[in-house]
């Protein structure tokens, strides 16, 4: 493929990667990122935008006596969207809008790790307007992913962790 046709390609998906534009579960983003590993020889790749993540991977050739019948190429793009998964569980959101913090104060320890198991308490503190907000905890659970960093700002409804 020439370096003129694969530019456009690569422009979408550094924009998605970037932040530029949100990959969701877009299909054109997952076509781009499959174009992505043929063009490449990658085997696997992965994005993560606003705590949505989009891993396209491709299967390692069985031997010939145990592949299944080969599929059109139409279909290819569809194998890589079902690979967009969303771990099942409570995912804990962003009550308002302001700068989340994942320990009490600088160079302590945080509220919680992943796998650390949870029943109620603080997960972590939202300052708005000089105010410290505690979120606690709405279930019982192991939390299996944080999808923020220690002082980010984060938005209203933005997911913040999530408890399985």
């Amino acid at each position: 493929m020439s370096e003129n046709k694969s530019k456009p390609l690569r422009d979408r998906i550094a924009k998605a990667i970037k932040g530029e534009s949100t990959p969701g579960v877009d299909p054109e983003i997952i076509r781009d990122l499959a174009k992505l590993l043929e063009e490449t020889g990658l085997s696997e790749i992965e994005i993560e935008r606003a705590g949505v993540r989009v891993r396209v991977a491709r299967s390692p050739i069985a031997p010939a006596a145990l592949a299944p019948a080969p599929s059109p190429p139409a279909q290819q793009p569809l194998q890589a969207e079902a690979e967009v998964v969303r771990r099942a569980g409570t995912v804990v959101t962003s009550p308002m809008v302001g700068t989340v913090y994942l320990s009490p104060e600088p160079g302590a320890p945080p509220f919680v790790k992943i796998g650390d198991s949870v029943t109620d308490g603080t997960l972590c503190i939202i300052e708005a307007m000089k105010t410290m907000n505690p979120v606690p905890s709405p279930t019982a659970g192991r939390i299996a992913e944080i999808y923020v960093h220690d002082s980010q700002p984060v938005e209203f409804g933005e997911p913040l962790m999530l408890i399985e």
